[in-house]
């Protein structure tokens, strides 16, 4: 095997260190917190104490899953389609799990980041466009978790929503500041927002209560008339996030040093309970926001002009002031956390790809300008919000088939390679989401 075939296993702890941009000195002195801990280390603390000590990245990535562009995507489908649109939360939550655990898979086996293992696969040409394009969904996502952290605080305090958002964008820079701190109180902090999210939607259920029947109902794939292809490609986009793919993989290459195969298979045997627990617990908000926005609005008259305001306040109608409280605070832990991750999104791809590095706080200056320009605008929040969502679906397709090229290359991943099943449910899944994408393209200029 010659050395352009040999498999991209970190060797050493070395590995952590180059992902993180520092030397193995500086890690030694722990003048860097979130250098990657030896495995060992980790799995000596016992079977169920080492599995805990593991979790964390994918509740990170779980956070953008209930993002606000979910918020609006999931109002929209409950307000104008009541329950039917169950079966498209339910498949890009189940479509969205094992995406995420070969993107960390990736990041646990080689070391390095999917940004970072693109580059050094494809030409420079490729690596711009795929640089390029994965910039634009990552802005688009900051349109979204801007737009409803701000939302969130208008609500709340009556906050007009320029300065809303501005203040979204420095709560987001001081979150995404506990990384100096090491991983753990970064990730400490957005499960924490999670879990508020999740209170949030739970306590809205009891006092709700939607349609048990309806809902199993909605499992039926069945698309209505009226616009039900533009909502289920923005519930997907909103899922499935691309951006999500690329964070994962960089956060799982920093996190443990495995060297061996033992070693590896014990880290991605905890990985995978991550994933399912915090994949599991996004996929539950999910399906609570719209079931909770079919029965608020079923039989209103009034479902095509639904915002999140609009949800808001036949919220109070129907269940009270604790209702709307919950709400308004779980949008806005949604948005600050949903933000946070984003930024350190975008610091992974451009790092990755072109190999350049820009100060956090420019780097938040530029990503949040088109938020506070659509603030300053009056638009519609949740129009925009939807049509963001949407964007982000047509991204999906350029991280998710690199991630499928690689993780299946035993150049890269050795005997962790996919296994042809893994690789053609993988394919299907590709396929899916491209023929939504197509499926609204040609409604859109054909209708």
């Amino acid at each position: 095997m010659n050395a352009s075939s040999r498999p991209v296993f970190r060797s050493d702890k070395n590995r952590a260190c180059e992902s993180m941009g520092i030397t193995p000195e500086m890690a030694a002195e722990k003048k860097i917190p979130h250098a990657a801990a030896p495995i060992a280390s980790v799995t000596a603390r016992g079977r169920i104490r080492g599995t805990l000590a593991m979790l964390g990245p994918a509740f990170v990535a779980a956070v953008a899953y209930v993002d606000p562009g979910n918020y609006s995507t999931n109002i929209t489908a409950g307000a104008e389609f009541g329950y039917h649109l169950v079966w498209v939360v339910l498949l890009a939550n189940l479509m969205a799990m094992p995406v995420q655990f070969l993107s960390a898979k990736v990041g646990i086996v080689t070391g390095r980041s999917l940004p970072e293992l693109c580059a050094g696969r494809y030409s420079l040409p490729v690596r711009w466009v795929l640089w390029s394009q994965a910039e634009a969904v990552a802005m688009a996502t900051d349109l979204a978790e801007f737009l409803g952290a701000a939302l969130g605080l208008n609500l709340l305090f009556g906050v007009p929503m320029l300065p809303a958002g501005a203040i979204t964008g420095v709560v987001a820079f001081i979150v995404l500041g506990l990384q100096a701190r090491g991983h753990r109180p970064f990730e400490r902090a957005v499960a924490a927002m999670l879990l508020i999210v999740a209170c949030g939607f739970a306590y809205e259920l009891l006092c709700v209560g939607p349609s048990p029947a309806s809902t199993v109902t909605g499992l039926l794939p069945v698309l209505p008339s009226g616009g039900a292809v533009f909502v289920a490609v923005g519930i997907i986009g909103a899922t499935v996030m691309p951006h999500v793919i690329y964070v994962h993989s960089g956060l799982t290459s920093r996190r443990v040093d495995a060297d061996g195969p033992e070693q590896r298979r014990q880290a991605l045997r905890s990985v995978r309970w991550d994933v399912v627990i915090a994949l599991g617990l996004a996929g539950i908000i999910n399906l609570t926001m719209l079931t909770v926005a079919a029965k608020l609005f079923d039989g209103t008259g009034n479902a095509g002009v639904v915002t999140i305001a609009d949800a808001h306040g036949r919220l109070g109608q129907v269940a009270g002031g604790g209702a709307t409280l919950a709400f308004s605070v779980a949008l806005l832990a949604s948005g600050v956390s949903s933000s946070s991750v984003g930024t350190l999104a975008g610091q992974i791809v451009m790092a990755g790809f072109v190999r350049m590095r820009v100060r956090l706080v420019v780097r938040r200056t530029v990503t949040m300008l088109p938020s506070l320009l659509v603030l300053a605008a009056g638009l519609n929040t949740t129009d925009v919000l939807n049509v963001s969502q949407v964007a982000l679906s047509f991204g999906i397709p350029f991280a998710l088939i690199p991630l499928i090229a690689i993780s299946r290359d035993p150049r890269v991943m050795g005997a962790f390679a996919n296994r042809r099943w893994v690789t053609a449910t993988m394919v299907g899944i590709a396929v899916t989401i491209i023929s939504l994408n197509a499926a609204l393209l040609t409604l859109q200029f054909f209708d």
